[in-house]
């Protein structure tokens, strides 16, 4: 090997351990939740709602030009709510405001994450992928209710 396919070995064995670093920085230290890709079955093509018990929540949410379902969200703090979310038509974001929680949704894939609500208060959810020319209108909120 001559010295320069060394060097680019050597930097993309660097990236790559730098990237890794990164992931698992954000994962562990940062509590920075990486979302969950789970397989597509009819169940998600229908938006709900559902209180699983006390203080657990879950939502099916499907994304489509330009709404998602369903628009409101209401639950009291201190609960937890997993988002399960599609679309219908196009890629579209799915980003709640203030709480760092970014996802993709994607037609025919399935988006899983978890998250607390410890604070009352209005966290608004906006698409944040171009989807289209009513994109801008593209919204729905989480009511934390004390």
């Amino acid at each position: 090997m001559n010295k320069y396919e060394i060097r680019v070995m050597a930097l993309t064995g660097i990236m790559l351990s730098f990237f890794l670093f990164a992931i698992l920085y954000n994962t562990f230290s940062r509590n920075i939740d990486v979302p969950t890709c789970i397989p597509y079955a009819g169940i998600y093509k229908k938006p709900h709602f559902k209180k699983l018990d006390f203080s657990t929540y879950e939502v099916y949410a499907v994304a489509h030009m330009w709404a998602f379902e369903p628009t409101d969200i209401s639950l009291p703090a201190g609960s937890s709510l997993d988002i399960y979310l599609t679309s219908s038509d196009v890629v579209h974001g799915f980003n709640i405001v203030k709480k760092g929680i970014n996802l993709m949704a994607v037609p025919g894939g399935i988006t899983k994450t978890s998250i607390t609500f410890t604070d009352p208060g209005v966290y608004r959810i906006v698409c944040h992928e171009y989807c289209g020319a009513g994109h801008q209108n593209m919204m729905g909120k989480i009511i934390v209710t004390p």
